[in-house]
């Protein structure tokens, strides 16, 4: 069982189910509402269980974020028409037994660090 909250607690998550797809994404809306890299993996909408007050902002056309309005912890992405919905690796409590598969977006990543780790890199 994965558990994960925001930083102030309002927002509790979990899974049973195995984690897809986890990836570090470097697009500019992703590090600018996480302040750097977002790291995450999805599972399937019915998998996971949400509890609190999820705030949604749709920062485009293709997807929406869920973040927590009190604490501001982005921990949510959710694509439109997707049956999936992706959560932040770092609000997992604890260890979460998940390694990066691939680093997304890389074609805009910010200039002031590199990917230096092997992992797969996606241009979008």
């Amino acid at each position: 069982m994965i558990k994960g909250s925001c930083l102030c607690g309002d927002i509790q998550f979990e899974t049973a189910a195995e984690p897809q797809g986890p990836s570090m994404c470097h697009c500019s809306q992703c590090r600018k509402q996480a302040g750097g890299i977002w790291a995450s993996a999805h599972v399937a909408d019915s998998d996971l269980t949400i509890t609190g007050p999820v705030t949604w902002f749709a920062a485009s056309d293709i997807a929406k974020r869920g973040i927590c309005s009190r604490c501001g912890s982005y921990l949510f992405w959710k694509g439109k028409g997707e049956d999936t919905i992706s959560f932040a690796l770092g609000a997992v409590n604890g260890d979460t037994g998940i390694k990066i598969a691939k680093h997304i977006f890389v074609a805009s990543k910010g200039d002031y660090y590199d990917i230096a780790d092997g992992v797969p890199q996606e241009e979008e």
